[in-house]
């Protein structure tokens, strides 16, 4: 089944503006160089932060900048760019992918729908995170979306893909239709799960428009901030398959603590080869206001969570 959802991007006193995808631009939305250009700029402006270039207040990370590939810490509440560092280049998202994977699953499906996997959900690459789905094994959206965003099964994703999209390549172009509308035209989507491929890519400040909307689904923010999850899925042959999973998110697990006046609610990590390590993670301050912070092609898992923490110091 594809579905495509009909929201449309709107601009300031209800005026519509229509961002049709582009692969190939270099720029995100609100950067065209056209007679347009202001217009749309305003737009997101009302709603969104927009960096203008690099914000490095605060003191770096011991490993220095070259340590990681871009990051950005936005204030949702005040609309305020508090850091950021290459935001609109381009990288590989890896499973940081899922997050837009799940934001397509949420709008255009119910959560009691039952999936159903075929062969094209299955992952056979040795070290792909995944939970040995088969042609067959059946779960609902509500039960696939903890194993895509908790525990960051790939084919899991694939399974998602199959029922919305009709095929992952479906359901892809429907990822990239709603990232254009969300203004995330620096971004290409090839697969549901973030799996490499060449032209598989977005940017920080992308990565941010694309998650600042899926916090706004409390489906998104409830299981994004669980530690750990079970349930029960059925085989091909109706019989029941338990599964448990906990999260990858080191702050969830107690592995890595915020800083004083940071509560972290949860948030979505990805790592490839090629990616590096990524983090994109919603935390509130001491007031209870909101922050996105996103690191994207880190060095390491224990540079990324360091970069996080330098950012979340600049609450006050």
């Amino acid at each position: 089944m594809a579905f495509l959802c009909a929201a449309s991007f709107c601009g300031c006193g209800g005026k519509e503006i229509v961002l049709p995808y582009d692969g190939n631009t270099t720029n995100s939305s609100f950067r065209f160089e056209s007679n347009d250009a202001g217009n749309i700029a305003a737009s997101f402006a009302e709603s969104l932060c927009i960096p203008e270039g690099d914000i490095t207040a605060g003191d770096e990370i011991a490993e220095g900048a070259d340590a990681y590939g871009s990051a950005g810490f936005f204030d949702i509440k005040n609309r305020k760019t508090m850091y950021s560092r290459n935001v609109y280049t381009r990288m590989y998202p890896a499973s940081l992918t899922k997050v837009m994977t799940a934001l397509v699953a949420i709008e255009n499906c119910d959560m009691d729908k039952v999936l159903r996997a075929d062969e094209s959900c299955v992952v056979n690459e040795a070290d792909a995170t995944k939970i040995g789905l088969k042609a067959g094994d059946s779960m609902t959206l509500d039960q696939a979306l903890h194993m895509l965003l908790i525990y960051s099964a790939n084919d899991v994703a694939n399974l998602i893909a199959v029922n919305i999209g009709g095929s992952v390549d479906g359901f892809s172009r429907l990822m990239n239709e709603r990232a254009a509308r969300l203004g995330a035209t620096n971004t290409h989507f090839v697969n549901p799960n973030g799996l490499h491929d060449d032209n598989h890519y977005t940017t920080a400040y992308d990565m941010y428009l694309i998650f600042n909307e899926a916090v706004k689904y409390g489906k998104f923010i409830e299981i994004i901030s669980m530690t750990e999850y079970s349930t029960v899925y059925k085989d091909q042959n109706g019989d029941p398959v338990d599964y448990s999973c906990v999260t990858t998110n080191r702050y969830l697990k107690g592995q890595v603590t915020a800083p004083l006046r940071a509560t972290v609610t949860g948030g979505k990590t990805g790592t490839t080869m090629l990616a590096g390590s990524n983090l994109i993670l919603l935390s509130k301050d001491s007031s209870g206001n909101s922050y996105i912070s996103i690191v994207m092609r880190a060095q390491s898992a224990d540079i990324l969570y360091e970069k996080t923490n330098k950012m979340l110091e600049l609450l006050t």
